[in-house]
């Protein structure tokens, strides 16, 4: 980018207006078609430096584009991730205001608790899985700042992996009593099932994608935090969501998640 900082700078400013105003922005490699992924993770930092000027308290982490299919539409290789904060939880029960998003389209999810830091490099599934507290059932509800969803993969890591809210189920449970990569999902809207899936979508087990992460930020000079949860991955498609709608998900072996929007 020319004048990469200053352009950094001022694109993270138009995110955080977005953010703070629910109004999309126009595509940012439309605009920039020469930035870079390392170029989009900067602006994520100075995205979420904002926020978190303001009080926000990071609580967790993302992992994005887990799925081959994603992966292919956006032409990358590999996933992504953006950071969790405080704001964004939404207790089950709760309702999600839709004046407070832009376009959020849900998704079903494993949701990690470590009970331990983890460090990469050189992170395996046998380590995240002893570092792990236990899985819960989760709603990730995405949201992209970027009008129409119209993205590459710079656009959406600079947009915080397109993090919108989420919501955690209400049990806990001991992972070590599950295999992962076969527990299924079953996404409901409305009562009528509009996802299934299980774990081996995402990068063939959720335990791979949180090894992948811890790895990817021990490259950046960042760990993983006892107490963190972690969101693993979608594992069905992203499902649009309008005002009045109810949804529901059932990991088998791990319990339920509802939502619903007003």
């Amino acid at each position: 980018m020319n004048s990469s900082a200053n352009n950094c700078e001022q694109i993270a400013k138009e995110l955080f207006s977005a953010y703070q105003g629910s109004m999309p922005i126009d595509s940012i490699t439309d605009r920039y078609p020469e930035l870079t992924v390392q170029d989009a993770y900067q602006i994520q930092k100075l995205f979420l430096g904002k926020r978190l000027a303001l009080g926000e308290q990071v609580i967790g982490k993302k992992i994005g584009v887990t799925s081959q299919a994603v992966m292919d539409m956006l032409g990358v290789s590999q996933p992504d991730f953006g950071q969790l904060t405080d704001r964004m939880v939404i207790n089950q029960g709760e309702s999600i205001a839709m004046k407070s998003l832009i376009q959020p389209k849900a998704e079903g999810e494993i949701a990690f608790v470590l009970k331990q830091d983890l460090s990469g490099p050189g992170v395996s599934v046998a380590d995240v899985l002893r570092a792990t507290e236990g899985v819960m059932a989760c709603f990730e509800i995405v949201d992209s700042r970027i009008r129409d969803w119209k993205i590459r993969i710079q656009d959406t890591v600079a947009d915080n992996a397109s993090c919108g809210v989420f919501v955690l189920g209400d049990r806990l449970v001991d992972h070590r009593d599950l295999e992962l990569s076969t527990t299924g999902m079953v996404l409901e809207k409305n009562g009528q099932v509009v996802g299934t899936g299980a774990g081996a979508a995402t990068m063939g087990s959720p335990a791979i994608a949180v090894a992948w992460l811890a790895n990817t930020l021990g490259e950046l000079g960042m760990s993983l935090k006892a107490g963190e949860v972690i969101l693993s991955g979608a594992l069905s498609a992203m499902v649009p969501v309008t005002a009045g709608d109810n949804l529901r998900m059932t990991l088998a072996g791990i319990g339920s998640c509802s939502v619903r929007f007003d």
